[in-house]
């Protein structure tokens, strides 16, 4: 089992081992995270990395990543457990085929753990050879507050009831990540059980370095082309900025054309790999773009 980082340098330096380029305040609020054993609830813009860190945790730790996918409607059965019906109903037709008259008996058997399926709360209370595991929940924002209620628990105690078993505890508690694009505001009952960091766009010189970790292949230039164009837009007036995802997706489609520099033809033709509402293409390829190149022209 691999230990977790000694210090704010050691989470700093594991992180960049993943090729993820973080700041000192990243580092710090994941190193206490760890050390307190507190989950870390992570907001920001979609595509900014938030979901990687869970997974750069769990691969630099050698822990097994469980990852809950949030989405609206999400309840307790899908998150926790269930029972596998069908295999009960054949042990009770089993059972009575046999001449099993104890009712208690065939109930206690069939919620038994053999019926259990254990979706990934559950999964992330129970021992790993390897250490506890890294739980990702992801896109908390997109389910609803009885949900949240539901997870009180969980963050609170690392445990959960099962009416027909009982209590499981984790016998050493999970690292837990909580990442939402803030489309609503999480209780502030959930926030409290957490350590909080916010997640923002990189500023040029980081998502530069990003963009050399994730894509080393584009040309120094128009790497740093790339950046000059992606921060320009985003303090426009678009309905969805793009993220760093976005843009390390469109570098590789520009590295994929052969692109040694931009131009107005390759963005016009390349902006469904950055953007992605048609009415910030159009803006864009009704002289936005050709604006911002113009300005960014000095970029060697």
């Amino acid at each position: 089992m691999i230990a977790p980082p000694a210090s704010i340098t050691e989470t700093k330096a594991l992180l960049a081992s993943r090729n993820y380029v973080g700041d000192t305040a990243l580092a710090t609020v994941i190193f206490l995270a760890l050390r307190m054993g507190r989950p870390l609830f992570l907001e920001g813009e979609a595509g900014v990395g938030k979901t990687e860190i869970a997974k750069v945790l769990a691969n630099g730790l050698g822990r097994k990543l469980i990852r809950l996918q949030c989405y609206e409607g999400l309840d307790a059965a899908s998150a926790l457990y269930e029972w596998n019906y069908a295999g009960q109903m054949m042990a009770i037709r089993l059972g009575e085929a046999a001449g099993e008259t104890d009712r208690d008996r065939l109930a206690a058997d069939v919620f038994s753990n053999r019926f259990l399926l254990r979706r990934p709360l559950l999964q992330a209370l129970e021992p790993d050879a390897d250490g506890p595991p890294v739980l990702l929940i992801d896109e908390l924002d997109r389910t609803d507050a009885a949900f949240e209620a539901f997870l009180l628990e969980i963050l609170s105690d690392f445990q959960a009831t099962i009416p027909e078993i009982g209590t499981v505890k984790a016998e050493k508690p999970p690292i837990v990540i909580l990442t939402s694009n803030r489309t609503r505001e999480v209780h502030d009952a959930l926030k409290r059980r957490c350590l909080y960091h916010w997640v923002d766009y990189p500023d040029a010189k980081r998502e530069l370095a990003i963009l050399a970790a994730k894509v080393p292949g584009v040309p120094a230039r128009l790497s740093k082309q790339i950046v000059a164009f992606v921060q320009a837009i985003r303090q426009e007036e678009l309905f969805k900025a793009p993220g760093v995802a976005e843009t390390l997706d469109w570098a590789t489609a520009l590295v994929e054309l052969d692109a040694v520099a931009l131009d107005p033809e390759i963005v016009s033709d390349t902006l469904g790999a950055l953007l992605k509402v048609q009415d910030d293409i159009q803006r864009m390829q009704t002289g936005l773009a050709k604006q911002i190149l113009d300005e960014i022209k000095s970029v060697k």
